[in-house]
């Protein structure tokens, strides 16, 4: 069985217990409410179930750290408190000291078990503030059965190391019957939304340009034409009343000739209108997602971490 650091098993541990990590809870004894230590840390199986308490003792055993099972802690969450129940400083004395780098095997579980094992539980006064703990793979705080004290020898065991199992020992490890563990599966999905941003800018306007046109347009000009003929009575006299001649006489003609006219106007060309319409389109987008399934055994064979 392998045991692992809560935040090793669970980096994001803190967001799932929100503001109820008992990692810093004072420890006290509940026999005679003394103060035993500060829990420095959890200890979880593959199953994320919570198996032991880090206990760092402080001066009442000179800072030595010790594994507390769950089974015998109560926890109240009101003083921000973990009672170890039926915890004597024997006990702490008896147990193997343990380490950040140390590495946890069935003989040394069996060690720290044969100390809570040969130490029988005795009835202790409830905790009437006792309240659950809300984790996500942890158990809820137990309230500690009240068993008659049972002679060491009849509780000797023999257990195979392997085929151990933590519900073999229920007074250790397990909630009773009114508590429960809480495992919570989670999944990630994909979520679609849509936000709108400026794409780009669009800017019309208008500017003169000049070009040289060349227009035609047809002018009339008069000229004098003067013709002299000969009359066909030509050489025939005429009667002496007919003549008269006079000096000065003189034939006017007006003459005139047209001269364009050539000057601009604006008119309207034509009309722009600028509008705007919306076209849809499809986008398309894989991720991939995780998601938890429940193993369950019930043979008490051990479940193995499938990923590892």
């Amino acid at each position: 069985m392998v045991l692992y650091k809560l935040e090793e098993f669970d980096p994001n541990y803190q967001h799932s217990f929100g503001s109820e990590d008992i990692k810093g809870y004072d420890v006290y004894s509940d026999r005679d409410n003394e103060k035993v230590g500060t829990i420095q840390n959890i200890l979880v199986d593959e199953s994320g179930h919570f198996r032991y308490l880090v206990i760092d003792t402080g001066f009442w055993i000179f800072g030595k750290q010790v594994l507390l099972p769950v089974g015998r802690t109560r926890i109240d969450q009101g003083d921000r408190r973990v009672y170890a129940v039926g915890f004597t400083k024997e006990q702490a004395e008896d147990l193997p000291e343990f380490s950040e780098d140390l590495r946890i095997d069935y003989d040394y579980e069996e060690r720290v078990r044969e100390v809570y094992r040969t130490e029988p539980l005795e009835a202790s006064t409830p905790l009437e503030t006792s309240a659950p703990l809300d984790a996500p793979v942890a158990p809820t705080p137990y309230k500690a059965p009240e068993p008659e004290a049972t002679p060491v020898a009849a509780r000797k065991v023999d257990y195979d190391r392997n085929a151990y199992t933590y519900q073999q020992e229920p007074d250790l490890y397990e909630m009773n019957e009114r508590d429960h563990q809480t495992l919570k599966l989670y999944e990630e999905r994909l979520v679609a939304n849509k936000t709108r941003h400026k794409a780009g800018e669009v800017t019309i306007g208008k500017h003169v340009e000049t070009e040289t046109e060349r227009v035609s347009v047809p002018v009339e000009k008069e000229r004098v034409v003067i013709e002299r003929v000969t009359p066909e009575n030509t050489g025939k006299p005429v009667s002496p009343g007919e003549v008269t001649f006079r000096s000065g006489e003189v034939a006017h003609m007006d003459i005139y000739e047209e001269k364009p006219d050539i000057h601009k106007e604006a008119v309207v060309r034509e009309e722009v209108r600028i509008k705007k319409q919306v076209e849809q389109e499809m986008v398309s987008s894989e991720e991939q997602v995780r998601r938890e399934e429940l193993d369950i055994d019930t043979e008490g064979r051990p479940i193995v971490d499938k990923n590892r």
